[in-house]
């Protein structure tokens, strides 16, 4: 039986958070553990250099990625794990995919179109400071799906115009050439962990500055943890969880029991919110403290990530370069 080909990436733009782990990771993973789907990872480090111009920063961001997927479970003896930046078959994918890219799709583009949308709020011209990496950004994630034959792309709803993108260029090139040279993917949400609350109770998110760092420290952990905000009731209050921001972050981690057991404490009253967040704390510790301990030794010693970095390129060099062979002839180039 042929398996599905399942594609992941995550930008390099610091430690991954809990958001990240619940929407990406951890979904992800557990997928890959299917014996009929073959997974493949990359730390997506040329979609960073939109916003991040520190090459010490951004070196070290690839190395918490790498650590963080390894970390969580990823055996790199079973699946693939790479840099997009050691695979040039995907740029010389994406020089072929933007011959056959129609401006109008980019302009359609959500990242885009959000940037407009600020230049326009503060009176300045449209593409004010708007690159062309981040207008085609969207062509280079193309090309990082389409060069390995991918089925399956496990996305945040956020993601979802990316793939259907790569779907619609994937698509012009098969009807030009009148051939299945391009693999249609197709985007898998989990629709449980689509929206992962931050400490505000919107969307956890970097740019919003209330995401929760999935390695911190025990002690820093849960001080940020005790940070979530709440509304102002009292104790003895009876409390609904279904409005609650601590509760929000709670389901996704815990049992439907514990759930259920939860939610009765709050209905009850007598619970502060000191003591939800402490149950918070404990439920999340608990799944990712043996996982803490993995990151942190892998981050005290690089040389291992980059050992399993070179020969996931290795590996990925030869399936893309099929993939390339196989564009080439066809568009006549070779």
């Amino acid at each position: 039986m042929d398996k599905t080909v399942v594609l992941t990436g995550i930008k390099p733009t610091g430690m991954p958070h809990l958001g990240n782990y619940l929407g990406a990771i951890r979904p992800a993973l557990k997928r890959a553990d299917d014996e009929s789907v073959e997974a493949r990872f990359f730390i997506a480090d040329y979609h960073s250099l939109n916003t991040m111009r520190n090459a010490e920063e951004l070196r070290g961001s690839i190395h918490e990625i790498a650590a963080t997927w390894l970390a969580c479970g990823l055996d790199p003896s079973k699946t693939l794990i790479y840099k997009q930046s050691d695979v040039p078959e995907t740029f010389e994918l994406t020089t072929i995919l933007m011959a056959f890219t129609a401006k109008g799709l980019m302009n359609r583009a959500h990242a885009y179109k959000a940037a407009v949308d600020v230049n326009r709020s503060k009176e300045q011209s449209d593409d004010h400071q708007i690159n062309m990496g981040l207008y085609t950004y969207p062509v280079l994630m193309a090309a990082d799906i389409l060069l390995f034959d991918t089925q399956e792309v496990p996305v945040g709803k956020d993601q979802v115009q990316h793939v259907e993108m790569a779907q619609d260029i994937a698509g012009v090139i098969n009807h030009n050439y009148k051939a299945p040279l391009l693999t249609i993917p197709e985007a898998r949400i989990d629709e449980k962990v689509m929206l992962v609350p931050g400490s505000d109770g919107r969307k956890m998110s970097k740019s919003y500055g209330n995401h929760i760092p999935l390695f911190l420290p025990e002690k820093k952990l849960r001080k940020m943890i005790m940070k979530i905000v709440t509304n102002s009731q009292g104790m003895e209050e009876p409390k609904d969880p279904e409005t609650c921001n601590v509760f929000a972050l709670y389901k996704l981690f815990a049992t439907a029991e514990e759930q259920t057991a939860l939610a009765q404490r709050y209905r009850a009253g007598g619970m502060g919110w000191g003591e939800a967040k402490q149950e918070l704390f404990e439920k999340i510790n608990d799944e990712i403290k043996d996982q803490r301990a993995i990151y942190d030794e892998l981050m005290a010693d690089t040389t291992k990530i980059d050992a399993i970095l070179a020969q996931g390129a290795e590996q990925a060099r030869a399936v893309a370069s099929q993939t390339i062979q196989r564009l080439r002839k066809a568009v006549g180039v070779a």
